[in-house]
Formats: structure tokens, sequence, C-alpha cells
């Protein structure tokens, strides 16, 4: 046989060991490693001992480098390539469910890497104390959160981050004073770190009991961000006797249903109302009842403008005076409302009856 890189006949075509090997992007040593374990031999040989290709090793190499870019191993390609073992659609099956393990444990290891770039953040090269604090956090929080739920936490902490240290200097303020939880002057305290956790959670109660009992039990997670134990458990004691007393009046899928997001509206209301109590506006007047239609559209809002929701909550916070005590308004406050409220009222019946 003549010794060339193609030899054509009628049907036969034959490609030497180097060509093949430049044509498809494999090495000369990969195309022999195949003829040595049998997954592709050579049809040919030259009259010097050269392998040589014929077309139908070409399509076999072509269904070996399929199968293997889809990740079936060499000897799972080749028992399928000689009909024997699993069936292709079973082998695609198991790779899927193969890849789909791969890709959850990358999202996972990405998530961990995130806390972990998070906790050591600080500008500076971290040493081995804060290297093992931070991935100690990363193990104990895997046993209580999914890698979504983490995922969760870590940017909806982002959105709520600068809003923790004023209500935790608050608390420990209040702490240092040596004012009881069951105060209802805490009360305003518990109503926003309750608000503020719900924030951060995502509205999921699940996840706030899952936090709080890791909070509790593990001692990696205390003591970070000004909150130690100790505060957890005094704001705990409060905003548990605020949550009995919602649960007086609403249910768990209506509690869910609150917009706890307008901390900054209620309290520029709160700051605009006092102007007009230190300027004695009439009830009557015109500032007054834009105030009562500001407060209006608030409480609409924060009940997601369900009538029934909105009318449930007037009840509540009217009847309970712990409620009441944790309102985003102070008592003088509540007072113009409710006064200034009435007085519209009776200005328009007055209308009305002339």
């Amino acid at each position: 046989m003549t010794h060339i890189n193609w030899l054509a006949g009628e049907n036969t075509m034959l490609m030497k060991v180097g060509e093949l090997a430049r044509r498809t992007g494999l090495t000369v040593r990969t195309l022999h490693h195949y003829d040595a374990m049998g997954l592709l031999a050579p049809s040919a040989r030259s009259d010097a001992g050269y392998r040589l290709y014929d077309r139908d090793d070409i399509a076999r190499l072509h269904a070996i480098q399929a199968l293997r870019q889809i990740g079936i191993p060499l000897a799972e390609v080749s028992t399928l390539l000689s009909g024997a073992g699993e069936p292709l659609p079973a082998i695609i099956q198991r790779q899927l469910v193969a890849l789909d393990r791969q890709i959850a444990r990358a999202s996972e290891l990405r998530i961990h890497l995130t806390l972990l770039q998070s906790r050591l953040a600080d500008g500076t090269e971290p040493d081995m104390t804060s290297w093992m604090s931070a991935l100690e956090l990363m193990s104990t929080y895997g046993k209580y959160f999914s890698s979504d739920e983490i995922k969760i936490i870590l940017e909806n902490w982002k959105r709520t981050a600068a809003e923790w240290p004023p209500l935790i200097a608050k608390i420990r303020s209040a702490m240092a004073r040596g004012i009881p939880p069951e105060s209802l002057e805490i009360q305003p305290l518990a109503r926003h770190w309750m608000d503020l956790t719900h924030l951060w959670m995502g509205g999921d109660f699940d996840l706030i009991c899952r936090w709080q009992k890791m909070y509790a039990q593990e001692p990696a997670t205390q003591g970070r961000n000004g909150v130690d134990l100790e505060m957890s458990q005094y704001i705990g004691k409060a905003a548990d006797l605020r949550l009995a007393a919602l649960h007086k009046y609403f249910t768990a899928d209506e509690l869910r249903g609150f917009n706890v997001g307008l901390e900054k509206e209620w309290h520029l209301l709160a700051d605009d109302i006092t102007l007009l109590l230190q300027d004695n506006v009439a009830l009557d007047s015109d500032e007054a009842q834009a105030m009562v239609r500001r407060w209006s559209s608030l409480l609409d809002q924060t009940v997601n403008h369900q009538p029934q929701l909105r009318e449930k909550l007037l009840l509540a916070f009217g009847t309970d005076p712990l409620l009441r005590a944790g309102s985003m308004l102070g008592p003088d406050q509540q007072s113009f409302i409710r006064n200034a409220w009435a007085a519209g009222a009776a200005s328009q019946a007055s209308t009305a009856v002339v």
C-alpha cells in the first residue's frame, strides 16, 4: 500500500493518524490510547506499518467525541458503541442528574464564598482567627438554612444594614437605664426590631424562627453587629409580648400581608404632626385635614389596600394599649389625628345639614 495521507477508492478513504489528529483537534497520543484500549482500532496499516483510518473509523471517532463532550466516561463509551450496557437515553439521564448535582454544589460553594467574603471584607489581610471564625460561621449557617435561603438572607441584609445600628444603640441605652423589657416604653423598639427582621427575612416566618433558634443555640453567631445574646433575649421578650397581642387580632397570613417598609414615611408624618401641634393649628384647618389624609393614605399602604385588614388594624390599635404603645406615632400625635379626624367628620356633617 502506498504511503500517502489519503488513499481514495470507490468505497474507501484512508487517513494517517497524524492527519486525523490534526483534523479532529486530538493528539496522536490520544488516538494511540484509543487503539490500545480497543475503543478505536484503525482498519488498515500502510506498507510501513502506519495506522490508517477509513470512513467508518472516522465516523466512530466523531461518535466517541460527541459522547465524551457530554461527560460519558471512556469505558461507557466503549460498551455503548458496541451495543452493550445501558441505552443512550438512560446514560444521558444519569449524566443530567450528575450535572444537576454539580451545579447545586457550585451554587452552594459560591454562596458560601460570598458569605466568607462579606465577613472578611474589612480592607485588611485576615489573620488566622478571622478565617477560622468566618469558616465556622459559614458551617453554622449551613446547619439551619439552604444555600438559596442564605443567599436571600445576605441580599436582604444589605438592604436593611443601615437601619440596624441606630436601633441597636437605642436598645442598648434602654438596657443601661434598667427599663424592663415588659415596659410599654420598649414597645416602639420592639415594633421596629420586628419590622426590620421581617424585611430582612423576606417576610418568611419560618426563616425568622430558624434564625432565632440558631442565634440562641450557636455561640458562633452571637455578638455580631453589636447584638449579643443578652440584648437578643431582652428585645426578644418585648417582641414576644407584641406578637402575642397581634395574634389576638390577626392570623399569620394577615400578619404576612402588612407592608412594614414604611418606617421613614411614618417618621416624616410624625415630625410634621409635631410641627402642627407646636403651632396650635386648628383641628378643622386645611393643614390638619391634609395631615389626616396623609395618615389615612399611609394606613392604606400599610395594609396593602385591604379594607377589611385596615378595619381590623384600627380596632386592634384602638383597643390594645400594648399595640398602641408601639405605634409609629406618639400619644400626642395619635390624639391629634383622632381629634382632627373627628373635627373633619363633624364639619362635613354640618355642611351636609346646611
